[in-house]
């Protein structure tokens, strides 16, 4: 049985949620729909982007409004043009089994008159960012003076953008008696005087902690001068051949020059903020949306529609002006019940500010340093050697095989494979072994650095295609070893491969166990990986939340390290992402 049938909801409605492939109603919707079905009330519920707020209110929304009845029930305010749109279309597919129901989308960048004339063609729900909605209000385009019900979607963030008095207009021309339903990621003071004002005696519904991070994000900031802050990016993106994610910074002249060089440096990136026409803004999210561009740089008003679900990263290239903003960006990755990683890059005058955001997440960050360039070369060649195992073969090649024999017909198959596998090693060997090391040496945020025996970082020849990701990985680590919770860290998935360290003490069980393994039918390779993830200036957090320093292990004779390892530091110039 499918479980939204448990939930109250009408036959029609289930016949469009089977249509969608929805099977098990997230937290937030087993939590609201019962509850908003049941009952006349007011409600807040809290819960963070991704986890499927607009079913939860959708659903019961539809099926209490009066299809027979042309007026304007309901009201959804929105706070941007994309989410606007978005909720649109899926309360059009929740509803489409259900005649007589029509939703209108109003939203700054298109008629003004157009949008009036289709709700006076009779609309019982109208989506609306707060501009456009208080707009029509002036000019008295629109009546919302006896609707029975009032959504408020990612209250916190209209309120961040500035529309604390236009909800306050838009709220004080609805009747006192309508449902008022506000759902929110966190809920500051601005909020909280809204829920006074407007809601009687509201439930509340709570997913995970107030204010609190996602429990499938993780969280890790890399301590660097602020001249490197570019460059540490372009590392970190080096890093992860695979990366897909948005880069937030603070202002619109920043976001379009961190995007000019990152193009200018070939990766597939572009910018997106407010001076963007809105072709050019649906122009970029499209490209995003199918992944031509990896790496979208944003600003937080203008990143407030996105809304894709399998984003890797978000890359914070300066912190947020309002540190409760953090918690949005990082609710971009890590949906839909997949992990993600959210990175902060910062400069030590900013080190307090990770503390205070621990705070309001409630979850701790990693330390970790910014890949060297020996790090970056072995996770690019191990990259590149997965890719070309799992290339499909077009056999139009076919005809021209005999001639590339010829060509190579003085090589072994040792020196092909060298050479090819050159052709994108060398881009990033001949540049990285010019750039320095960009860590900062770290502060100590409070606590004294406490000395260990070192630790180990180790290769493994499994990573996402083997259905792993950081969290899971650990925790099969963790439980093959027999480890404690935190005696596995620095974990860092790749599509083929992996990394992970653990305490030096731990080699010979790391070694021995998994050497023996097979992963269906695959025999389990471990190698320790001579670049250590981090250095002698490395730290970690431990459970207690100190800094431990971890030391460089070496072990330069030992008969398990990689043959091949690189003894320079490398990387990438300029480059095609397009990989």
């Amino acid at each position: 049985m499918n479980k939204f049938e448990q939930l109250g909801l009408n036959e029609s409605l289930l016949r469009a949620i089977n249509d969608l492939g929805f099977e098990n109603p997230s937290e937030v919707q087993e939590k609201a729909i019962p509850l908003l079905l049941e009952k006349d009330t007011d409600i807040v519920a809290l819960a963070q982007t991704g986890t499927g707020k607009t079913a939860a209110f959708g659903f019961p929304l539809i099926q209490k409004i009066d299809a027979d009845n042309r007026n304007t029930q309901a009201l959804i305010l929105s706070p941007t043009r994309e989410l606007c749109l978005q909720i649109t279309n899926e309360i059009k597919l929740y509803s489409k089994y259900i005649n007589g129901i029509r939703t209108v989308a109003v939203y700054g960048g298109a008629s003004i008159t157009e949008q009036a004339r289709e709700i006076k063609k009779g609309a019982q729900i109208i989506v609306a960012t707060p501009g456009r909605m208080q707009d029509m209000l002036n000019r008295k385009m629109i009546d919302i003076s006896k609707i029975n019900f009032c959504v408020l979607d990612e209250a916190d963030e209209m309120l961040n953008m500035g529309f604390y008095e236009d909800i306050v207009s838009i709220l004080s021309t609805t009747p006192d008696e309508k449902n008022t339903w506000l759902f929110s990621a966190t809920m500051p003071r601005e909020v909280a005087r809204i829920a006074k004002e407007f809601m009687r005696k509201p439930l509340e519904i709570t997913v995970g902690h107030k204010n609190s991070g996602s429990s499938t994000v993780s969280h890790e900031f890399y301590l660097v001068n602020g001249r490197n802050r570019y460059e540490a990016l372009k590392r970190l993106a080096d890093a992860n051949p695979d990366i897909f994610s948005v880069v937030f910074c603070r202002t619109k002249r920043d976001t379009q020059a961190v995007a000019e060089k990152l193009i200018g440096d070939g990766y597939n990136a572009a910018a997106l903020h407010g001076d963007l026409s809105q072709a050019q803004r649906d122009a970029v999210m499209k490209s995003f949306r199918t992944r031509q561009i990896q790496m979208l740089v944003a600003t937080d008003v203008a990143a407030r529609g996105i809304d894709v679900d399998d984003i890797t990263h978000v890359i914070n290239y300066q912190l947020p002006d309002e540190i409760e903003t953090y918690n949005h960006r990082s609710g971009r990755t890590g949906r839909a019940g997949k992990s993600g990683t959210s990175i902060v890059i910062v400069t030590k005058s900013e080190l307090r500010k990770i503390s205070t955001i621990e705070k309001i997440i409630k979850q701790k960050f990693e330390e970790k340093s910014i890949p060297s360039g020996m790090e970056i070369c072995e996770i690019q060649l191990f990259h590149l050697a997965n890719k070309i195992k799992d290339v499909e073969v077009d056999h139009e090649i076919d005809s021209y095989l005999p001639a590339i024999y010829e060509v190579m017909k003085d090589l072994t198959k040792e020196e092909v494979i060298k050479k090819m596998v050159s052709v994108e090693f060398n881009r990033f060997i001949n540049y990285y072994k010019k750039n320095q090391d960009l860590n900062t040496p770290s502060a100590d945020r409070g606590s004294h650095a406490i000395p260990t025996d070192g630790n180990v970082r180790f290769f493994i020849n499994i990573g996402s295609r083997d259905n792993f990701d950081w969290m899971s990985l650990k925790d099969f680590l963790r439980d093959t070893l027999g480890l404690g919770r935190d005696d596995v860290f620095k974990v860092d998935v790749k599509e083929g491969f992996s990394f992970f360290n653990t305490e030096a003490g731990n080699l010979s069980l790391v070694m021995d166990t998994l050497n023996s393994m097979h992963l269906e039918g695959r025999k389990i390779n471990v190698e320790i990986s001579k670049n250590d993830g981090g250095g002698s200036n490395s730290r970690r957090r431990d459970h207690n939340g100190r800094n431990k320093r971890s030391g460089k292990f070496e072990n330069s004779s030992s008969s398990n390290s990689r043959k091949g390892n690189f003894n320079k530091g490398g990387g990438s110039g300029r480059r095609s992402r397009r990989s």
